[in-house]
């Protein structure tokens, strides 16, 4: 099966292929209207919604004023700019609280390393009001995760403690903790790895080394080096099963900037993600007609690549929205099939071997003194098995 072989894409909607064309690199003057076919019967207010749910309205408002498309209904060119502007005020606001935040770090000793947010829309397209970001994402030390929470807090923001502490095994199945402060009305993710465990990954003084500082602000604002950054993006898309449209904008982005290829190879294969890469590539350039050199398809890792890359159709088919909760039963089931396939032989091994190490809910179901905590590794099965009989006979 060939690395070039065509992505099954037969079930997209008319309003979806009419997003992915507009995000096209090249469009020309009445790509659309000159087609009359793809405007017959079309759901404007779906194509609107799939633009909102994908995160990419501002970047389709810009690639409709640039064709000047008069197919297109002018109430929708009217919502798309309404919302081009309200994401403009977000991104500058975002700024000015992301340059706050660095500055109150900086002077406790924190060092921190922005992970999306403004810093990426500026890098990536050049202009912060291209991208949306709803929060803000900040790499700490896990040293000074505790601190950087208490400075938080002494600012006005609101810790979501939406995961218990109870156990030490949090550090490495977590990856990151939020933050809302009511008042400013902003999302804050304070993040302590790139990704959950037990996947393995470049640790913060290895990413601080080849840190870049960002020309967005006054006061220094640091964020990842280039070839971090598509490392990081890339494993963060494919968690989420490229679930959103503008995570393959960001890869298309990037791409046309240097990287050092062969670097970023080495960083794919260290930590066993190669297939990853080769899923980015794939899915960017059949959707978004990213093009790729020959350096970048020995990124793709034979039919496994190809697999996830089909695989990660659904989630676009499905409009699948991972953080609403709770999901539907079978997104659910796929999703946590398609995790566990994204993941290496040793990643595998790894998380079966995480199954039996205990979880908060052991030690809710059987409250221990702290000094007596390693027990729930011998009891950890016994204590699923009672969970499980309790459920069967509640229901």
């Amino acid at each position: 099966m060939g690395n070039n072989r065509d992505l099954d894409l037969s079930n997209f909607s008319k309003e979806l292929k009419i997003l992915l064309i507009l995000m096209k690199e090249k469009n020309h003057e009445g790509v659309l209207s000159n087609q009359k076919e793809w405007l017959e019967g079309i759901d404007w207010d779906r194509f609107l919604q799939l633009a909102r749910h994908h995160r990419v309205y501002p970047f389709i408002y810009t690639k409709l004023k640039e064709i000047n498309e008069t197919g297109i209904p002018p109430s929708v060119v009217q919502t798309l700019h309404r919302e081009y502007q309200k994401n403009t005020f977000q991104m500058l606001y975002l700024s000015g609280e992301m340059e706050q935040t660095c500055k109150l770090f900086a002077e406790n000793n924190i060092r921190s390393l922005q992970l999306k947010g403004p810093v990426l829309a500026a890098d990536l397209y050049g202009d912060i009001s291209l991208r949306t970001s709803r929060d803000l994402d900040i790499l700490v030390p896990l040293a000074d995760l505790e601190k950087a929470e208490k400075l938080l807090i002494e600012q006005g923001y609101v810790k979501d403690d939406y995961f218990s502490t109870k156990l030490n095994e949090w550090r490495w199945r977590h990856h990151h903790v939020a933050f809302s402060h009511p008042e400013k009305k902003i999302k804050l993710e304070i993040h302590w790895r790139l990704s959950p465990g037990p996947a393995k990954e470049p640790n913060f003084n290895q990413l601080w080394q080849r840190k870049r500082i960002s020309p967005l602000t006054s006061y220094p604002v640091y964020y990842l080096g280039r070839e971090d950054l598509f490392f990081f993006l890339v494993t963060h898309g494919a968690r989420h099963g490229w679930s959103r449209l503008r995570w393959l904008v960001d890869i298309d982005q990037l791409g046309k900037q240097t990287l050092d290829l062969k670097y970023l190879k080495s960083l794919f294969n260290r930590f066993r993600t190669l297939h990853l890469a080769g899923q980015a590539f794939i899915l960017a350039s059949q959707l978004l007609h990213t093009p790729l050199t020959e350096e970048m398809r020995l990124f793709i890792d034979g039919d496994r690549s190809r697999r996830l890359a089909q695989d990660a159709i659904f989630y676009i088919e499905e409009m699948v929205n991972l953080h609403t909760e709770p999901l539907p039963e079978y997104v659910a089931r796929y999703h946590q099939r398609h995790l566990f396939t994204l993941m290496s032989k040793q990643q595998k091994l790894l998380f079966m071997m995480s199954l039996f190490y205990p979880y908060p809910v052991d030690a809710e179901t059987l409250p221990l003194p702290k000094n007596l905590h390693f027990l729930y590794f011998p009891l950890r099965p016994f204590l699923w098995a009672w969970r499980k009989t309790r459920k069967h006979a509640v229901l």
